[in-house]
């Protein structure tokens, strides 16, 4: 089987002097683009989402073991209370 060309097909089409460039008109310099306040909620509302997906699953056989030692008088004692007031004030940068 043979076949042939369709046509006169340049293998190297004349193109661009190197070095050479276009010019960018003034008024073409500066893009911009204005954001709704409907789209700017709806992109707030999907890191929201995106954040909640991310964190992790409530352990509740955990959280049950909290509820009952803080439910001891013997576990709250001002160790443990400065303790935790003390995490709290770094974490605030305090």
């Amino acid at each position: 089987m043979t076949i042939e060309r369709i046509g006169s097909i340049d293998p190297i089409q004349p193109g661009k002097k190197p070095g050479q460039t276009s010019r960018v008109s003034e008024a073409a310099k500066f893009d911009s683009i204005d954001i709704t306040s409907e789209a700017a909620k709806k992109a707030e509302l999907y890191q929201v989402i995106e954040l909640a997906s991310a964190a992790p699953e409530v352990r509740m056989d955990r959280v049950e073991e909290l509820r009952q030692k803080i439910n001891d008088p013997s576990y709250l004692n001002e160790r443990l209370i400065n303790a935790t007031a003390d995490k709290i004030m770094d974490a605030f940068g305090f």
